[in-house]
C-alpha cells in the first residue's frame, strides 16, 4: 500500500490520540466512524493499524491491517483493510491475512475503498456481499461470523498462506513506493 506522510496530525477517532496524517489515514478514521455511529460497532472492539507478522521460508514480514473488530469474547471477528485501487485484486489478499491472524483465523474480511466493498467469507474465500449495505451491523455481525467460524489452519496450509499473502504484500502491491514512501514499513 502506498501511504505517504502528509505532514500534518489528525486526532485518532477511536483513541483521541494525535497521529500522523498520510494518504490513507482520514479513510481509516472515516471507516471507523461509520463502524461505530452507523454500525452500532462499539469503539473498544475496534483495533486501528495492527501489525500482521507472518513467515517465508524463515523470515519474518509484515502486513498493516488497517481495522480489527472484536467480538463479544474478545475474539476477531471480521478483518478490514483498505484498498486503494479496485476491490476485487484484493479480496484474496484480505482472506490469506484473516486465515493468518492471531487469534484467528478471523471468520469475516472486509475489502473496501470506502465507496464499494466487498464481505468475504474467510473459510470459503467466496464474497458473500457487496457494496458498503453489505457490512453488517453489530447485532448481525456475531452470528454471521459464527457460521463463518473455521478451525485454527496446520502448518502446510499455513506455509502456502504466507506465501500467497507475501505475493500480495511484496511484490504486485508492496514494491510501488518502497523508495519513496515517508513511513517506514515494519518488516
Amino acid at each position: 500500500m502506498h501511504e505517504v506522510s502528509l505532514g500534518g496530525k489528525i486526532e485518532d477517532y477511536l483513541t483521541g490520540e494525535e497521529l500522523e496524517e498520510t494518504t490513507y489515514e482520514e479513510f481509516r478514521q472515516g471507516l471507523a466512524r461509520m463502524l461505530v455511529e452507523e454500525k452500532g460497532y462499539p469503539k473498544e472492539n475496534l483495533r486501528a493499524k495492527v501489525e500482521l507478522p507472518y513467515v517465508v521460508d524463515g523470515e519474518t514480514f509484515g502486513r498493516t491491517i488497517d481495522l480489527v473488530v472484536d467480538g463479544p469474547d474478545g475474539r476477531p471477528i471480521l478483518l478490514i483493510i483498505f484498498c486503494a485501487g479496485e476491490i476485487g485484486t484484493y479480496e484474496r489478499e484480505t482472506v490469506c491475512a484473516a486465515r493468518l491472524f492471531e487469534g484467528g483465523p478471523v471468520p469475516l474480511a472486509l475489502t473496501t475503498d470506502t465507496m464499494g466493498a466487498s464481505l468475504l467469507d474467510v473459510r470459503t474465500g467466496e464474497c458473500m456481499a457487496t457494496g458498503m449495505e453489505a457490512i453488517p451491523n453489530w447485532d448481525e455481525l456475531a452470528a454471521r461470523a459464527e457460521e463463518a467460524e473455521l478451525p485454527p489452519l496446520d502448518e502446510e496450509h499455513r506455509d502456502r498462506v504466507s506465501r500467497i499473502l507475501h505475493t500480495y504484500n511484496g511484490f504486485l502491491f508492496g514494491t510501488c513506493c518502497s523508495d519513496s514512501c515517508t513511513i517506514p514499513v515494519k518488516k
